[in-house]
């Protein structure tokens, strides 16, 4: 694979940003692509190691090392229907995943990683230039109906692969607009959204409906579902915010992460202020903000609040810091627990660890600052230490806590599936059954709140169990 003695003639150079100073003035993707040449001395270091750990990183079972070779040898046609093979949305991935891949990769004992991300990125792109990603309709009609509720990446990596088999495939999403958290949760300087909208046009060719605007549980009934189709897929997310259950949080100023991005998505989609906020304008402009949580939600709000022209940006985590390093003995190939520093706190922020938020203050009906507390973990044991309260001032609180399961209301109430201990849709990783008769789940509405890429994997592997169900054989891959 690659060029044999490549890992060792070429360091690792991955895609650049542009200046910090520069894309916090708009909200396009500011990454800076590889040269041709660049890619394929990228793709030489993949090193044709015995066992490929980075196919135990990849959640979809990438099939790396091959596609970097072709890369290397620059067949990237091949190269694109190879990482089709066991990814639908591989310009997805190449821009949001956070590459548990690169961790996994044998070269990254040394902290020089194949960059497999960008690699992946750049096929994909280069295959939408050159007009190899065609629809994919199916060779004959099976006759089954099936409906996907949700249109996030597993609702439809799910569809896609069901109506390539045959089936005439309808999927439901309650927003405006197709993509689910793509969609309104990923801020565009990440991922803009045409790329999502020519994946829609793709599999309308190939015979999917999407049906925009309808809630199944509110708009449409879950009984008129299992009477008019075949088999539910249920991919609708893990959408329960966890709340800050602290005095003051009822304030007007403390906000969802989700509703801020949402809001912001829809402005740059073109929707009017009614459109985008119908409860009211949620903007950072000229505010002290803060942002309760360490993840990559909480990294989004820092970014969009950037843009939006805050005062300050202070972004808070309740587990301690993290070390700058992993320990490769301990962890390696698998995930680690390291500092990560994304693009958007490059641009700009007052990040603090090991804080508890105790109450919000507040004047006049209006947040003044959030009163905190540093704590200490021991043995898993979280114990505040004494004298070190503290306040943070604040205009605008942004909670982005992550999310504790499925909304149960309308859509689960009516489908009347059994929970698992989490309070997620109960379903094996095999059939992806549910409790209830040709309902199926996928994605976090099955496995709680996780990776795009995860979604993808779940989105295929239950397409398959579906179409074995109806049809007693399926030749989709899991």
């Amino acid at each position: 694979m690659g060029k044999e003695t490549g890992f060792l003639e070429y360091e690792r150079k991955d895609r650049t940003y542009a200046d910090p100073r520069e894309r916090v003035r708009h909200y396009k993707e500011f990454v800076v692509p590889h040269p041709e040449p660049d890619l394929r001395l990228q793709a030489a270091r993949c090193m044709n190691c015995g066992i490929p750990y980075c196919h135990n990183g990849c959640p979809v079972n990438n099939l790396i090392p091959d596609w970097n070779h072709l890369v290397y040898e620059a067949d990237w046609k091949n190269a694109l229907e190879n990482l089709h093979s066991t990814n639908n949305f591989p310009e997805f991935t190449g821009r949001i995943c956070p590459a548990p891949c690169e961790a996994a990769c044998t070269l990254n004992i040394v902290d020089q990683p194949v960059t497999i991300k960008s690699i992946e990125c750049a096929i994909v792109d280069r295959g939408w230039n050159e007009g190899w990603i065609v629809p994919e309709p199916p060779a004959r009609k099976t006759g089954k109906r099936v409906a996907v509720v949700g249109s996030g990446p597993a609702g439809l990596a799910c569809a896609q692969q069901l109506a390539r088999v045959g089936h005439s495939v309808t999927v439901f999403e309650k927003s405006d607009r197709l993509g689910g958290l793509l969609r309104y949760g990923i801020p565009d300087f990440k991922m803009e959204k045409h790329l999502i909208n020519r994946r829609a046009v793709q599999m309308e060719a190939e015979g999917v409906t999407f049906k925009t605007s309808t809630e199944v549980g509110v708009d449409v009934s879950f009984a008129s579902l299992r009477d008019n189709f075949d088999a539910v897929v249920l991919a609708g997310g893990a959408e329960e915010p966890r709340q800050l259950l602290i005095p003051g949080a009822e304030l007007p100023g403390v906000r969802l992460a989700m509703e801020f991005l949402t809001q912001q998505n829809k402005r740059n989609a073109g929707d009017d202020e009614v459109r985008a906020a119908p409860r009211g304008s949620l903007v950072a402009t000229g505010k002290k903000v803060v942002v309760i949580g360490g993840g990559d939600t909480g990294s989004d709000c820092v970014g969009t609040s950037n843009r939006q022209g805050a005062e300050s940006v202070v972004q808070l985590e309740i587990m301690p810091q993290p070390p700058e390093r992993e320990n490769k003995a301990l962890t390696w190939p698998h995930w680690p627990l390291k500092l990560r520093t994304s693009s958007s706190h490059e641009e700009g922020v007052e990040r603090d660890w090991a804080v508890l938020t105790k109450r919000v203050a507040g004047e006049g009906g209006e947040v003044t600052g959030l009163e905190c507390v540093r704590v200490e973990w021991n043995d898993g044991r979280m114990e505040e230490i004494a004298g070190s309260e503290f306040t943070i001032p604040a205009d605008l609180i942004l909670l982005a806590m992550g999310f504790t399961g499925p909304r149960k209301a309308g859509l689960l109430e009516q489908a009347g599936v059994e929970f698992d201990a989490r309070g997620n849709v109960a379903a094996d990783t095999v059939r992806y059954a549910t409790s209830e008769a040709n309902v199926f789940a996928c994605g976090d509405m099955r496995r709680g709140q996780s990776l795009v890429v995860w979604a993808i994997r779940e989105g295929r592997q239950a397409a398959r169990a579906v179409d074995e169900a109806l049809m007693g054989v399926s030749e989709l891959p899991r």
